[in-house]
């Protein structure tokens, strides 16, 4: 179930000037820089998939090239891991919209399909890396078979995968801004990026961006990893400034505590996979490289089962279990 969080995301991504510099900041091509972003509308159409579900993670617009419309289908996504089979599910999506506008007589010149550029967002905390291609989820095909199989690739904006330098070759970009936001910051930087957010967004064109970036930094920092903070329900940008500011001083005590606390959690478990790495070479020789990598994602309660295994264990494999399929 989405949460709070989650929806306001989506709530930033149904204000045109937040996907035109989403567009014109994280796609890197020449065409769709030179699109009309003034023109840019939502596509209001009600699409429900086979098992009548409608889908709460997708936000489509439409923005004139010349004469003709291209049609954006940005489907964002908030799981943990990436969706290997997402290419296959973005061509479900685009034929459901395709249907839509062929109910709706929205055809292009000479009753053409519009053209449709698929991008997932994904803001999870490790890498994507599910195929971005259909073909790569089918066999190899005869020749005669290879034209005639399905056709889908998506554009990815991992958020988490973007270098810091990127973003910060982008001052005036709000999803630039956005994504800072989205990692884990201390409280000077969450300060300075609402700050500077505050500032970019004074113009009078930016009023609803204004309110639609305070609800959901407030719903940010609320869930900030390091050390959540605690604000009054608000949906003004400059208050948010203001009100941050006021708290800046106890937000920060807070942070330095738990990082402290962090600090010696850590280096308590870096202890203890030293201990059980040394007992486990001395049982059974050196550690394969995935038995390493295992040791060192291990959660406390993991170490411990693994601590009290080691000395019945007649394997390595009895302690820390089988090693991944590719090894």
């Amino acid at each position: 179930m989405p949460t709070s969080h989650d929806t306001g995301y989506k709530l930033l991504f149904s204000n045109p000037l937040i996907v035109r510099d989403l567009i014109q900041g994280f796609i890197d091509d020449p065409w769709l820089q030179k699109l009309d972003f003034t023109t840019l509308e939502p596509v209001k159409g009600h699409y429900v998939s086979e098992d009548l579900r409608d889908r709460a993670d997708d936000v489509v617009w439409r923005v004139k090239s010349g004469e003709e419309w291209l049609y954006l289908y940005l489907l964002i996504e908030f799981q943990s891991r990436s969706d290997r089979f997402m290419a296959l599910r973005m061509m479900v999506y685009v034929g459901l919209l395709y249907q839509d506008l062929i109910r709706n007589k929205q055809l292009g010149p000479h009753g053409l399909l519009p053209p449709v550029l698929p991008i997932v967002l994904f803001n999870g905390e490790r890498r994507w890396r599910a195929p971005v291609s259909l073909a790569e989820l089918l066999p190899k095909p005869p020749a005669f078979l290879a034209p005639l199989q399905p056709q889908m690739r998506y554009l990815l904006i991992d958020e988490g995968a973007i270098p810091a330098e990127t973003l910060a070759r982008l001052p005036q970009n709000l999803v630039a801004a956005i994504f800072k936001l989205e990692q884990p910051q201390t409280p000077e930087a969450v300060q300075a990026l609402v700050t500077e957010l505050e500032a970019a967004t004074r113009s009078d064109e930016y009023a609803a961006v204004r309110r639609i970036v305070a609800i959901w930094i407030r719903a940010a920092l609320i869930q900030n990893r390091k050390y959540p903070i605690l604000l009054p329900e608000l949906d003004d940008l400059q208050e948010l400034r203001i009100m941050l500011s006021q708290r800046i001083e106890q937000w920060a005590e807070g942070y330095l505590a738990a990082g402290r606390v962090e600090g010696r959690v850590e280096g308590r478990l870096e202890g203890e996979i030293g201990v059980l790495t040394r007992q486990l070479t001395r049982r059974f020789g050196a550690l394969p490289t995935w038995a390493e990598a295992r040791l060192q994602a291990a959660s406390e309660q993991a170490l411990a089962e693994w601590t009290d295994a080691v000395l019945d264990a007649a394997s390595l494999v009895d302690v820390l279990g089988p090693p991944p399929p590719d090894h």
